[in-house]
């Protein structure tokens, strides 16, 4: 069996790659990032995750070896020194919503036009990426993060799509979106302040928590978002 998770740079993607390695439970597992960070038991790859010139032969690749039966898409972007979530329409730029919409929805839509097709039709597979709370409409009570927000809105839609798609072509497969809840990374270091005490995870305690919730997941559950508890986070 193969794993993919790309991001592996990151915080949460490194972890999940390497809670994946402990797991035992996968041959081959592929870290894909954009830096070519390593991963001790891990292949690793480097790619630019919106540009399908370097998705292609990394696809190619990876079918080769076999099947795929879990992808992961942990990249994204919140936030860095020139970008901050908005409090107000009034911030709203061009520059961050093409920036972050190309990282939260345009990536993951690219790795799952490159890597659904690598799953069993006849077997279980699951295809899932890191989505927010903060991307459910119904939730939404502040207003605000109107780039980011509006990001993983459209990401928690194209799963659904996926999802759809996938259950006519293999009808095992799963197609989720998964809420972390807070980590502390680099992405979330400026927006802890409100954190209640216990809910701010390691990398690690997050990626364990979502390869259980991974663990759990049924055909049922495509196409729908899911918090580290297993919780359904309402579209």
């Amino acid at each position: 069996m193969i794993a993919v998770v790309f991001g592996s740079s990151g915080d949460i993607g490194r972890a999940l790659a390497e809670g994946l390695i402990a797991s035992g439970k996968y041959a081959l597992i592929y870290a894909v990032s954009r830096s070519g960070a390593q991963i001790a038991g891990a292949v690793n790859r480097q790619a630019e995750f919106t540009d399908e010139a370097e998705l292609a032969p990394l696809a190619a690749e990876i079918g080769a070896a076999g099947p795929v039966k879990l992808c992961l898409v942990a990249s994204g972007l919140l936030s860095d020194t020139d970008l901050q979530p908005e409090k107000t329409y009034r911030a709203m730029t061009s520059n961050a919503f093409q920036r972050v919409f190309a990282a939260n929805t345009i990536a993951p839509a690219l790795i799952a036009k490159h890597m659904l097709p690598l799953m069993p039709k006849a077997e279980r597979s699951v295809f899932a990426a890191l989505s927010a709370r903060v991307g459910s409409i119904s939730d939404n009570r502040l207003g605000g993060w109107h780039a980011y927000r509006a990001s993983k809105a459209a990401l928690n839609m194209l799963l659904r799509n996926f999802a759809i798609e996938q259950s006519r072509r293999a009808p095992e497969s799963i197609c989720v979106g998964l809420h972390p809840g807070t980590v502390d990374t680099g992405l979330s270091k400026a927006f802890q302040g409100g954190v209640a005490e216990g809910k701010l995870f390691t990398p690690a305690q997050a990626a364990g928590y979502l390869l259980d919730v991974i663990d759990g997941l049924t055909p049922e559950d495509s196409g729908k978002c899911f918090d580290w508890t297993g919780e359904e986070v309402p579209a």
